[in-house]
């Protein structure tokens, strides 16, 4: 077995690299075994326990009984050397797929362990786009669900208003209330007396408060009302 292999040629351990071939064998695996396990794996008439894959240039290490538990799976038809699947190997023996190796680490510890875990960093769409790809049905469930209840947290965001005080003589009221632009809504007229102009008879003179709702931006900026128009609207009610 490997265990005889390495006790016999006093192994040098490698550190293995976080999540590639080896992270799963703890603490490291040997130089030599390491060319040894791709030997074992390819010998006549013998099927080896363990499956490496090459995704997208980052090795994973896993056994043919994790690979196997979705039998509709691309991955299920890999591991029992599918004649329809053309899957090329590299020269270590590992498995290539030209998929995303950063969304493969869900995936495949979703076989291992039957649990969705996402990191943080990571968008649910990314791990949807695999599990699709592989074809692992019930996890494509788990993922959708997932961005679902994400989606609704979205949206239950208390909605954000923004207000504008406009300025206005009595005779230009009713067209800038006609032609307030979509989204706008009238809030508030206050009455700030008349101004004399010369000429001709005294207007009155009004602060008209509208508002619209504010929609989150991509980039997460928001504009609050201006403190102008915050005490103009204190002012307003006041009178």
């Amino acid at each position: 077995g490997l265990a005889g292999i390495m006790a016999e040629n006093h192994c040098e351990l490698l550190q293995p690299a976080p999540g590639g071939f080896g992270a799963g064998l703890g603490g490291g695996l040997c130089r030599r075994c390491s060319v040894g396990l791709g030997a074992l794996a390819q010998r006549p008439g013998s099927v080896s326990k363990w499956v490496r894959l090459n995704v997208g240039g980052t090795y994973f290490l896993t056994t043919r009984q994790t690979l196997c538990r979705d039998p509709k799976s691309f991955l299920y038809r890999l591991c029992q050397a599918d004649p329809d699947l053309d899957s090329d190997k590299d020269e270590t023996g590992a498995y290539l797929i030209d998929r995303d190796p950063t969304y493969f680490g869900p995936v495949l510890n979703y076989l291992r362990h039957g649990k969705l875990v996402i990191n943080k960093d990571l968008a649910e769409e990314g791990v949807l786009e695999e599990a699709e790809f592989y074809n692992i049905t019930s996890l494509i469930k788990l993922v959708k669900d997932k961005i679902r209840e994400r989606d609704s947290k979205t949206s239950q965001v208390p909605v954000k208003h923004v207000y504008r005080v406009l300025q206005c003589q009595e005779e230009e009221l009713t067209q800038m209330v006609s032609t307030m632009s979509d989204g706008w809504k009238f809030e508030q007229l206050v009455s700030i007396g008349s101004s004399y102009n010369y000429g001709s008879e005294d207007q009155a003179e009004f602060l008209c408060v509208v508002s619209k709702e504010l929609h989150n931006s991509p980039y997460g900026t928001t504009s609050e009302p201006s403190e102008k128009a915050k005490i103009l609207q204190e002012r307003g009610s006041r009178m």
